[in-house]
C-alpha cells in the first residue's frame, strides 16, 4: 500500500527524515517495502515557455535551434536542444540561466557547436521526477507563460510503499498509518473535520430520483447506506486532490470519482457513486447474482457470475459487483447531475470468494477482503459528502436510506501491570504502560489496586482495533509503543536441543537412501488429489472422510490416501516427455480412513515400471517378489519384522490394484499397513502409461515410529569358526515355507537352549518330483551353530542336530529326508 507523506503531514507535524519515519513504521510491525519521490523539488529559474520555431543545427545532426517565448520571465530565447520532440508550438519547461537542476547540474549561457543557447529545455529525469529521458517534457494543459514551474507540477512528494500484515485492516488507510505514527513519535493527531451530520430537516424530498433501497442478502451485506445530491457539476478535480490521488499511483477522473477514492484512501471505507438517473425504476437492490448474469464492468470486460456472488442492482439489472467494481452503465458521467452516494458493509468472505472466482481485484476488494470498520463507515460518507459539495457543488436532499445497523460496539480487556512485565520478561514503568495505551486510543476507563500484581487496568478496545481480543495483544501493543530497542540485553538460557531429528524424518531419510541406492528416483508430489480419482484407490465411505470442506480448486479436493497416485503422474509426464525411468519413490504424509476415523501416517510409495530404454543388457524383469523385497526392507526399517506378518491377496474392490497379482498386509489397528504388487491394467491403461506397472505402499502412524529404538547397541560376536548341518524334510505341498521354517527355529531354539547359540536356520533347496509322494515337497534347511567361548565339537553338535530332527518328526509330523 502507498501513504504519501505530504498526506499525512495533514493529520501529524511529521518533520524528521524519511529513514527515521521509515525505520518507525518497521518497529510498529509493518515492513517498508521501498521509498520513492514524486512531483517535482523545488527549483528556481525554471519556467514555463512556449516553442516558437524549430530549426537544424548547421554543425550536428541531432540538434536543434529553438527559439522559446518564456514571457515576463526573459521574453524570447535562443536554445539549443538534442531532444526529438521540441517542436513549435509545445510549451515546455525551461531552465534559465542561474537554475540549479537535480545533481547540483547549474545552467549557464554557453555555445553549443558554435550556437550560444541561453538556457536548457528540460526532461522528466532534469527535473527530479522519475526516468524518463526519451523527450523534453511536454505540457499539454497550456499554463501561462512565465509561470514558475513548481506552480505548475505536482509538489514534491514522498511515497512509502508500505506491506499491511492481513490482522491490520485499520492501517489500510493514511489516517490509520497516521495513528500509528503519532503513537510512535508521541504527537496530537489532527482528524479530518466533517460538517456534514446528516440530512438537514428543512432538504427537499425527492424520492423520484431514489424511490427505495432494498436488502435482499442481510448476511452479506449487514449494512447499507444511501445519500442523495442533486445539482453537482462533473468536471476536473482541484490540483490538490489530483495531486494527492497521483502521488499514490491513482489516475484522477473526475471530482465525484476521485473524491470516492480519496476517502477510501483516507479513512479505509470504499464507496460508489452512481448516476441516479441510470438507475431503472430508482431502485437499489442488494442481492445474490443470477447462475449466468453477465455484467460489463468498468475495464470493459464480460463478468459471468453465479448464484454465490453478491451484485448491486435496480429493477432491471445488476450494476456492481459488490466490493469489487462498478458496471459500465450506471457510473458517473460528464452529463452527470444526481448523485446516489453508496456506503456499505459486505462480508469479506463473499467479497474474497468472488474476487478469486473472477479474478477480479481492485483497491476496494482489497479493503474489503480484510475487513473494513462499519462503525466508522458513516463517517466517511459524511467526509465524502463534504469533498463533494466543496469540489462539484449541489446539495443533500432527501430521504436517507439505511438498511441494517450499526451493531453497537463494546470489547474491554482487564489486563495487570505485572502480567505484562512478565510476558515481556523485563519491567516497564506503570506510567510509561499508561502513556502506550493512550497513544494507541486504548482508553483506560478503570483501574484497580491489586494486592501484589500492580494496577490493573480495564482497556476500552475502539471499534477499528477489532485484532485485539486477549490479554496477551496488550502486551504486544505496549511493546510497540515503548520500543523493541530498548529491551535490554541479558544471557539467553535455553534447554538444549534434542540430539536426533524426529522419527518421522529420520525414517523418511532412512527408506529414502535405501530406495535411491536401488536406483529409484526421488520425486515431490501435492497432498491433495481429485475427487474422482480417489474413486480408483478407496471405498465411497473413506472418499468422503476424505473430502475438504473448502478446496481452492477442484482438482484438489480430497487428502491423498497413498503416494502411488502422484508417482502415476510423474511417470507419465516422463514418459510423454520420452524420459527413460522406470523407477519412482516418494515420502510423505496419507491419510488412511478407517471406521469413521482418519489417521494421519507416514508413508513411502514407488513405483517399478517396463523399462523402455534401449540398452545392450536389460536387467532382471521386475515381478511381485521384487517388490515384496523392498517392501520388507521399508518395513524392518519401521522396527516391522515383515517376514512374520501374514500376507492376503488383494480380492474383490481392487482399489488400484490387480486382483491375484496384489497383496495386503498389517491394519491400522496395528499401527501400519502396506499394501504391495501389480497395479490394476486396466486403470494404468486408461492413464496413459505403457506397459505393466508394480508399486507399493507402506504407511505407518508416527507414534509407533517414535516407538522404535534407533540407538544401536554392541553384541558380542564369537572369533570361533562355525559348525554347519544341512536338514531336508518332507511337508505337504500346500504348507508355505515360511511356516517350516518358523516350526524349525522354535524346535532348534528350545533344542539347544543355552549350549551355545543359533546363528540362522535358512531355506536353501526346494524339490518336488521324482522319489516324492504326490502333493508333497522337499524342503531343505542350513542350520548355522556357534559358541562364544569355544570350538564345538562333532559329538555336541550332532546328538543336538539328532534331537532336532526326532523333536520335528514327533511334534510335527515332517519326516526328515535321508
Amino acid at each position: 500500500m502507498k501513504i504519501s507523506l505530504n498526506w499525512l503531514k495533514e493529520y501529524l507535524p511529521l518533520e524528521m527524515a524519511n529513514e527515521e519515519i521509515a525505520r518507525a513504521i518497521t518497529f510498529l510491525g509493518f515492513e517498508v517495502e521501498g521509498i520513492s519521490q514524486t512531483g517535482a523539488p523545488p527549483l528556481n529559474h525554471v519556467v514555463v515557455g512556449e516553442i516558437l520555431s524549430r530549426e537544424k543545427h548547421p554543425n550536428a545532426d541531432k540538434l536543434s535551434i529553438c527559439t522559446v517565448d518564456v514571457g515576463p520571465a526573459g521574453g524570447v530565447k535562443s536554445i539549443v536542444c538534442g531532444a526529438p520532440n521540441c517542436d513549435a508550438g509545445n510549451r515546455v519547461a525551461v531552465a534559465l540561466p542561474g537554475a540549479v537542476l537535480p545533481g547540483d547540474f547549474v545552467i549557464k549561457q554557453s555555445k553549443i557547436r558554435g550556437q550560444a543557447s541561453d538556457g536548457m529545455l528540460c526532461a522528466v529525469d532534469e527535473l527530479g521526477m522519475g526516468d524518463d529521458h526519451a523527450g523534453i517534457l511536454i505540457l499539454s494543459d497550456k499554463p501561462d507563460l512565465g509561470r514558475s514551474i513548481n506552480e505548475v507540477l505536482p509538489a514534491e512528494d514522498t511515497v512509502f510503499d508500505i506491506e499491511i500484515t492481513p490482522n491490520r485492516p485499520d492501517c489500510q488507510s493514511h489516517l490509520g498509518i497516521a495513528r500509528e505514527l503519532a503513537a510512535w513519535f508521541k504527537l496530537e493527531l489532527a482528524y479530518p473535520q466533517v460538517k456534514f451530520r446528516g440530512r438537514p430537516a428543512e432538504a427537499t424530498p425527492r424520492q423520484d430520483l431514489l424511490q427505495s433501497v432494498r436488502v435482499d442478502a442481510p448476511l452479506d451485506c449487514p449494512l447499507y447506506s444511501a445519500h442523495i445530491i442533486t445539482g453537482v457539476k462533473v468536471g476536473p478535480s482541484p490540483a490538490w486532490l489530483q495531486a494527492r490521488l497521483s502521488a499514490v499511483g491513482l489516475r484522477p477522473i473526475n471530482n465525484v470519482v476521485d473524491v470516492g477514492n480519496y476517502v477510501m484512501l483516507e479513512y479505509g471505507q470504499p464507496l460508489h457513486a452512481f448516476d441516479a438517473a441510470r438507475l431503472a425504476g430508482g431502485q437499489l437492490i442488494v442481492r445474490r447474482a443470477l447462475n449466468g448474469e453477465k455484467i460489463t464492468t468498468l475495464d470493459e470486460q464480460v463478468r459471468t457470475l453465479d448464484e454465490s456472488m453478491l451484485v448491486i442492482a435496480d429493477a432491471e439489472k445488476s450494476v456492481v459487483i459488490a466490493g469489487i467494481m462498478g458496471g459500465e452503465n450506471a457510473g458517473v458521467a460528464e452529463t452527470t447531475t444526481d448523485l446516489v452516494l453508496e456506503c456499505a458493509i459486505f462480508k469479506h468472505q463473499t467479497i474474497r470468494r468472488t474476487s478469486k472466482h473472477l479474478n477480479l481485484s481492485s483497491d476496494s476488494s482489497y479493503r474489503y477482503e480484510r475487513g473494513v470498520d462499519p462503525h466508522s463507515s458513516l463517517e466517511a460518507a459524511y467526509r465524502a459528502i463534504d469533498l463533494i459539495l466543496a469540489t462539484a457543488g449541489g446539495q443533500v436532499v432527501g430521504p436517507v436510506y439505511t438498511v441494517g445497523g450499526d451493531v453497537p460496539w463494546e470489547r474491554e480487556i482487564v489486563v495487570t501491570h505485572d502480567y505484562i512485565c512478565e510476558k515481556l520478561g523485563f519491567d516497564v514503568p506503570p506510567g510509561e504502560m499508561r502513556a502506550a495505551f493512550a497513544a494507541l486510543e486504548l482508553l483506560i476507563t478503570r483501574e484497580d489496586p491489586t494486592e501484589n500484581r500492580g494496577p490493573a487496568w480495564t482497556i476500552s478496545i475502539p471499534s477499528w482495533r477489532q485484532d485485539l481480543d486477549r490479554p496477551i495483544d496488550l502486551v504486544e501493543e505496549v511493546l510497540r509503543v515503548y520500543g523493541t530497542e530498548r529491551i535490554p540485553s541479558s544471557v539467553v538460557s535455553t534447554p538444549g536441543l534434542v540430539g536426533e531429528d524426529d522419527p518421522v524424518v529420520q525414517f523418511n531419510r532412512k527408506v529414502t537412501e535405501y530406495l535411491v541406492g536401488q536406483d529409484f528416483h526421488e520425486c515431490a508430489n501435492y497432498t491433495l488429489r481429485s475427487g474422482k480419482e480417489l474413486s480408483s484407490w478407496v471405498s465411497q465411505t473413506a472418499a468422503a472422510e476424505l473430502a475438504l470442506d473448502n478446496p481452492f480448486v477442484a482438482d484438489q479436493s480430497h487428502l491423498r490416501p497413498t503416494l502411488v497416485m502422484g508417482l502415476l503422474d510423474t511417470l507419465k509426464l516422463n514418459q510423454s516427455r520420452g524420459v527413460a525411468v522406470s523407477r519412482l519413490c516418494e515420502t510423505g504424509r496419507v491419510f488412511i480412513e478407517n471406521n469413521g476415523q482418519n489417521y494421519e501416517c507416514a508413508s513411502v510409495g514407488f513405483i517399478i515400471a517396463d523399462d523402455f530404454e534401449r540398452t545392450w543388457l536389460k536387467r532382471e524383469t521386475p515381478d511381485f517378489f521384487t517388490v515384496k523385497h523392498l517392501v520388507s526392507a521399508l518395513a524392518n526399517s519401521a522396527g516391522i519384522d515383515f517376514v512374520r506378518q501374514p500376507l492376503s491377496a488383494v480380492t474383490g474392490d481392487y482399489f488400484g490394484w490387480q486382483e491375484g497379482h496384489s497383496a495386503l498386509t498389517g491394519d491400522m489397528t496395528q499401527g501400519w499397513t502396506a499394501r504391495f504388487g501389480l497395479l490394476n491394467l486396466a486403470m494404468v491403461k486408461s492413464l496413459g502409461i505403457e506397459g505393466k506397472v508394480y508399486a507399493a505402499s507402506f504407511s505407518v502412524l508416527p507414534e509407533k515410529l517414535a516407538a522404535v529404538s534407533s540407538r544401536r547397541r554392541f553384541a558380542d560376536f564369537s572369533l570361533f569358526p562355525a559348525a554347519l548341518r544341512d536338514l531336508a524334510v518332507v511337508v505337504d505341498d500346500s504348507l508355505p515355507v515360511e511356516t517350516v521354517r518358523k516350526h524349525l527355529v522354535k524346535i532348534v531354539r528350545a533344542v539347544v537352549g543355552g549350549a551355545f547359540t543359533v546363528e540362522s536356520v535358512s531355506v536353501f533347496d526346494v524339490y518336488r518330483g521324482q522319489g516324492l509322494p504326490a502333493g508333497q515337497k522337499s524342503l531343505a534347511f542350513s542350520l548355522v551353530f556357534r559358541a562364544l567361548d569355544r570350538t564345538l565339537k562333532d559329538d555336541e553338535v550332532n546328538a543336538v542336530f539328532q534331537k532336532i530332527q526326532d523333536e520335528l518328526v514327533l511334534t510335527q509330523g515332517y519326516s526328515v529326508r535321508k
